[in-house]
């Protein structure tokens, strides 16, 4: 009995360590979603493509000075759109699971994790900025990848390990993404899409369905 006992706590602390250092809230449906949003504004990003008459796959407009100012705006702005609908559910979902879990949403563990996070994936966004500056459109897709699959990886231990796996695909696809450059389009709908949707899902039900019963 004593022994039982004594495993018992050991296994208690060792569950409080694991929680004070690492972010555990974060909601599997939030991937989901973020995946859903990911694939609706690819979709949406081919249209407007196609309607300003720009053949992405053609690989020589990938150096053209004179791009259709409005098609980018447009673009830019859709991304805009997708990103503040991905961290505002995400936000909201992980925000709704800590307070049912009655665990903190803002420590030192979750500044660790945002700064860790975002500054990997605020590089590459300038990066691609300088990219589009020079009309290297060609390159935008497989560097955000491959930005964020490194600021996954780079968060992921703060957090549940799972997201390093999302991270090391995100980076190999970036990688492959980099021969193909006509398909840049499609290589990020199936990282930001696909892969957050079955991220999402294997999550949900590792972690999240377990707390819902």
């Amino acid at each position: 009995m004593e022994n039982e006992k004594y495993l018992q706590d050991l296994s208690e602390i060792k569950q409080m360590m694991h929680r004070s250092s690492r972010f555990i809230s974060l909601s599997g449906l939030s991937g989901v979603f973020a995946g859903f949003y990911a694939i609706l504004g690819a979709i949406i990003a081919k249209i407007l493509i196609s309607r300003n008459r720009f053949n992405y796959e053609d690989f020589s407009a990938f150096s053209e000075k004179n791009l259709n100012n409005d098609l980018i705006f447009q673009l830019l702005l859709l991304a805009l759109v997708v990103l503040i609908l991905a961290i505002g559910t995400a936000v909201f979902l992980t925000t709704r699971k800590a307070k049912k879990n009655k665990q903190k949403i803002w420590d030192s563990t979750t500044r660790r994790l945002v700064i860790n996070f975002f500054t990997p994936l605020a590089a590459g966004g300038i990066f691609c900025l300088v990219l589009l500056e020079y009309s290297l459109i060609g390159f935008i897709a497989p560097c955000m990848l491959l930005f964020y699959g490194l600021a996954l990886i780079h968060a992921s231990k703060y957090t549940l390990g799972e997201l390093r796996s999302l991270g090391y695909a995100n980076l190999v696809l970036g990688l492959i993404a980099t021969q193909f450059m006509g398909y840049g389009l499609y290589f990020w709908a199936l990282g930001f899409g696909v892969f957050h949707i079955i991220y999402g899902i294997w999550m949900y039900n590792k972690h999240d369905r377990k707390s819902a019963l």
